[in-house]
C-alpha cells in the first residue's frame, strides 16, 4: 500500500491573482494576468491587418536591429529555434520580412524586413493607439508613464540587480 507524504499545514496565504493577495508568487501571477489581457488587445489591432503578436514581435526586432540572425531573433523574442523558422517562413510568405545570406558564413541567415514589412509595422502602430488607450485609461493621469516606468526597470534590473 502506497502512503502519500504528509501534507504541510495550510500557508497563511495560498497564491492568486486577485488583488490584495500577499503570496510570493502574487506579483509573478499579476503580471501573467496583465500580459494576457494587453496581449489581447494588441492582438485585436493586428488581427485587420493579417499577422498574430508572434510576428509582430519579430517585425519589432527587425526595425530596431536592422538585419538580425535567427539565433538572435529567437533569443531577442524567447522563441526557439523551430518557433522563429516558423514565424519567418510566415513572415517570408507575406512579404514582410526576407533572409539573407551573411557575408562571410553561407550558413547563416539574417532577416531583413522589407518595405512592406515596414509599412504593416507604423499600420500596426495606428491602429493600437486607441485600443492601448482605453487598456491603460483606468491608471489615471500619469499612470501609464509610472507603470511604463516600473516594467522597465522591473524587466532590465541596473548592472548586478539581476
Amino acid at each position: 500500500m502506497t502512503t502519500l507524504p504528509r501534507r504541510p499545514p495550510p500557508a497563511a496565504s495560498r497564491a492568486t491573482d486577485r488583488p490584495g493577495d500577499t503570496s510570493p508568487f502574487a506579483l509573478a501571477l499579476l503580471l501573467r494576468r496583465a500580459h494576457w489581457r494587453a496581449a489581447a488587445v494588441m492582438t485585436e489591432a493586428l488581427r485587420p491587418l493579417g499577422v498574430e503578436l508572434r510576428h509582430f514581435a519579430v517585425l519589432l526586432v527587425l526595425v530596431d536591429r536592422g538585419p538580425t540572425v535567427q539565433r538572435d531573433l529567437a533569443a531577442a523574442t524567447g522563441s526557439d529555434k523551430a518557433g522563429i523558422m516558423r514565424v519567418v517562413d510566415d513572415l517570408e510568405r507575406m512579404g514582410l520580412a526576407v533572409r539573407k545570406t551573411v557575408p562571410g558564413d553561407r550558413r547563416v541567415r539574417a532577416v531583413e524586413i522589407t518595405p512592406r514589412g515596414v509599412e504593416l509595422f507604423d499600420a500596426a502602430h495606428v491602429a493600437a493607439e486607441p485600443l492601448a488607450e482605453r487598456l491603460v485609461a483606468e491608471l489615471g493621469p500619469g499612470g501609464s508613464e509610472q507603470l511604463t516606468g516600473l516594467l522597465t526597470r522591473l524587466a532590465h534590473p541596473a548592472a548586478g540587480e539581476a
